[in-house]
This record gives C-alpha cells, structure tokens and sequence, in this order.
C-alpha cells in the first residue's frame, strides 16, 4: 500500500470492510424514517441518511454486493475508480469515477437493489471516495454475492463476476 494511503487510513481512522476497503462511518441522520412510510422492503425503522469514507488500493477491490438502498458515490483523491453495476434485469453498466473528464465523472449513482462492485481502473495505488446511503445504511440491508450464485443468475457476466467475487 502507498505511504498516502496509509497516511489517510490513520488520518481517517479508517477500518476494513466486509467487502474489501477501508472505510468509517461520518455520518448518520437523526431524522428517522418510520418503518411504515417505507416499503415492504425495510421491516424496520431507518435514519433518512448516513455517509462514510471508502479507501480502496490497488491490490484490494471491493467485492459484487447490493442494498436495499440507493448510494451516491463521490470521488475525492486518487485513481480512478470503475463501478461495475449489473441490474436485477441484467443489463450491465460501467461507471468511471475520478477527477471530471470526458469519460469519468465525480459522482455515481447505484441504484437499489443492483449488483455492483469496484476497483482501482487506472493503476493508481488507492482512491478515496464517499458513499452516502439513503434511507441510511443498516447492515442487514447489505447481501455480499456469492460468485457461483451471481454466475448463474447472470451468465454473461461471469469474466467480470470471476474478478470481482470473493
């Protein structure tokens, strides 16, 4: 890992997430979304909103998984990032997020309930970004893929689901 990355992670105080990454929570709303104003999808109450700091390394990627809830990712410092997106219809999508160019832009959307995964695309040591989840994060609203499940419900993506699965 580079010395800058290093510096951020205790700068940070970032921790290693399930899904690969660094990351620490900055956020979470004290404004409360009340189960039943949510769909059938979130048996619990949630907060309107959290956001935390994700750092990703070159040999450390962030592994396919899906939310019950929309993200919005924001490059801050780094390589680019490429977010790999399959919906639940299969249609795939590849977003490049970095500094604003004609193909890569500082923000990303993913949209709930997709498949998605990330990894340094431009040789870069490390990326720094934010993620804002909203209704806000709970664990139990997180599904880490299984790449044999992931194959076979998505066959034609099983080159990248291979690369991106733990």
């Amino acid at each position: 890992m580079s010395t800058r990355a290093d510096a951020i992670i205790k700068l940070l105080k970032l921790n290693p997430h399930p899904e690969g990454g660094w990351f620490r929570e900055t956020f979470r709303s004290g404004i409360m979304i009340n189960a039943d104003a949510l769909s059938a999808v979130f048996p619990a109450d949630h907060n309107a909103v959290t956001s935390i700091y994700y750092l990703l390394t070159l040999n450390n990627f962030s592994a396919f998984h899906r939310l019950k809830c929309d993200e919005i990712w924001h490059h801050y410092e780094g390589g680019v990032v490429s977010i790999h997106i399959i919906s639940p219809d299969g249609k795939y999508e590849l977003i490049k997020l970095g500094k604003l160019s004609d193909d890569t832009f500082p923000q990303a959307v993913i949209s709930a309930g997709c498949w998605f995964a990330a990894e340094i695309a431009d040789g870069s040591e490390f990326a720094l970004v934010g993620c804002d989840v909203a209704p806000g994060f709970e664990f139990t609203d997180f599904e880490l893929g299984i790449r044999k499940e992931l194959i076979k419900k998505f066959p034609l993506h099983k080159q990248i689901l291979n690369c991106l699965t733990r």
